[in-house]
């Protein structure tokens, strides 16, 4: 475990790197910033943006790899190498592999700190916060590495060897810390003018109906285990709380105003667009869709294909997950689809790509519906399913810009609407795959590995078998806990399985 004064001066200075000005207005030397002069307004939007930077770039890229959206085409065969081959070896490397596991550890000492801090103070609003994005980021470490430690996580120098628990008792504590977390945001006093909430504004209920929608997507991921009481009972923790799930509009979305300058657009656009200059950068170069992908947009005449993808001489042209073979000119880069942005649109907004300051998304409306959709289609809770897979339908069209009259032809198809489908579930699982889509593939992996839908080839590369299903334990956490990894068996990254998966 790192030293806790470097993570806090790290963290401090990670607020400082990601927030606008207004979040280091404090009374000391800006140069030299102290953890013990900055109030919790100005740490809070550190460790936001430092967990959706974590979300819509290393688990929204990995997922995106993995969930069926993205291969690269014949220029970029040997990127992204090791996520095309399921290298788990390569990938926890310490040197060059993908820190999951570190970031996320670090992220919820960040909040942890922050919590203990309000706790003393009674600022209850950011412990209450606090605690709901640790539940965030525990359930988030299971779902990639299974068993992990909870009660002796991030205690720094105090444990450095902290113990492991199962992933499903990680589950359980996860919603019960989530649970106090909601419990202390509705109770805490006014809120200062300047409060730091980068996520929500200061809204308590929707704070609330964040929390509330997080522990439901946790006990959705286990539908697979038969434990219908325990989902029972926590269903009705939820209904008997009050403030119910995030509905139409209410994506959790986190802005800490970004800028047109270097190192401070939004995180993606950065990442797989345009640079300050507006240069396309590699990622959008090489990364295509897969020609999976394409044709389930083609097969339901999805209108959201054309706000996502350039077409190629009047169609839309995808490639093989996998492919190693460059000699093939179909997935040379100019014989296949690119991202559409805004340069390419005239200068309007498209599905993924709205401007270079737009919101990194935290968990968006659309998802949230569906879960819903799925809960309440499985008994779960009293509502609509139809309304509710309907309504995340059009609120996927709505963030992908995609005209909403545009819809009722949609959903008018027999392969579509709900009320004809043979097999519902099915249905709000395709079209929950096709709305995360880049924005949160993550969870699109998850359902995949959950219920096997859609049906997603593996990579075509060869010599290559089996599937992701894990990540294997860091190279850095075998280096200084490597007894308790030991202890948690085989973590073979196609082999080995998270507790929910059937």
């Amino acid at each position: 475990m790192k030293n806790i004064h470097n993570i806090i001066l790290s963290f401090v200075l990670l607020t400082g790197l990601v927030a606008c000005d207004t979040f280091l207005d404090v009374n000391s030397n800006p140069n030299s910033p102290i953890a013990e002069n900055l109030p919790l307004s100005a740490k809070l939007p550190g460790a936001l943006v430092s967990t959706v930077n974590q979300e819509s770039l290393q688990l929204n890229s990995m997922g995106a790899f993995w969930a069926g959206y993205w291969g690269t085409n014949n220029e970029g065969i040997n990127q992204f190498f090791d996520l095309k081959t399921y290298n788990g070896l390569n990938i926890r490397s310490q040197r060059e592999g993908i820190p999951v596991w570190e970031n996320g550890f670090n992220n919820i000492l960040f909040f942890k700190l922050i919590e203990e801090e309000a706790l003393e103070s009674g600022q209850f609003f950011y412990s209450g916060v606090s605690k709901i994005m640790q539940g965030w980021l525990f359930l988030r470490l299971v779902d990639v590495y299974n068993n992990i430690p909870f009660d002796e996580a991030a205690q720094g120098n105090n444990i450095l060897n902290p113990k492991y628990e199962a992933g499903q008792e990680v589950y359980k504590k996860s919603l019960e810390l989530i649970s106090l977390g909601i419990e202390e945001v509705k109770m805490s006093g006014i809120l200062p003018q300047t409060h730091g909430d980068i996520l929500f504004e200061g809204d308590k209920e929707l704070w609330a109906k964040f929390g509330n929608t997080v522990k439901l997507r946790a006990l959705v991921r286990q539908s697979q285990q038969g434990d219908h009481a325990y989902i029972q009972n926590e269903i009705l923790k939820i209904s008997n709380e009050g403030s119910g799930f995030l509905d139409i509009g209410e994506s959790a979305t986190v802005n800490p105003g970004y800028l047109n300058t270097a190192g401070k657009l939004n995180p993606f656009w950065a990442a797989y667009y345009r640079d300050v200059q507006g240069n396309t950068l590699l990622n959008y170069q090489i990364i295509r869709p897969t020609t999976f992908l394409l044709e389930q947009y083609s097969r339901l005449q999805d209108p959201r294909i054309s706000q996502l993808y350039l077409p190629v001489n009047g169609s839309y042209k995808g490639v093989l997950f996998g492919n190693m073979d460059g000699g093939n000119a179909q997935y040379d880069r100019d014989s296949t689809s690119a991202f559409l942005g805004p340069v390419e649109n005239g200068g309007q907004a498209t599905g993924l790509f709205h401007n270079w300051n737009q919101s990194s998304m935290m968990l968006s409306d659309f998802e949230s519906l569906f879960l819903q959709a799925e809960a309440s289609h499985r008994g779960w809770i009293q509502s609509d399913t139809e309304t509710l897979y309907k309504n995340a339908i059009a609120q996927s069209f709505d963030y992908l810009k995609v005209p909403i009259e545009k819809l009722e032809e949609y959903y008018s198809q027999q392969t579509v609407s709900l009320a004809s489908a043979n097999e519902p579930l099915r249905n709000i699982i395709l079209q929950k795959w096709l709305a995360l889509n880049s924005i949160n593939s993550f969870e699109a992996w998850s359902d995949f590995r959950r219920l096997g839908i859609p049906e997603i080839p593996g990579t075509v590369a060869s010599g290559v078998t089996g599937r992701p299903q894990r990540l294997m334990y860091p190279e850095t956490e075998i280096g200084t806990n490597n007894q308790q990894v030991q202890a948690q068996g085989s973590d073979d990254m196609t082999r080995g399985k998270i507790w929910w998966m059937p």
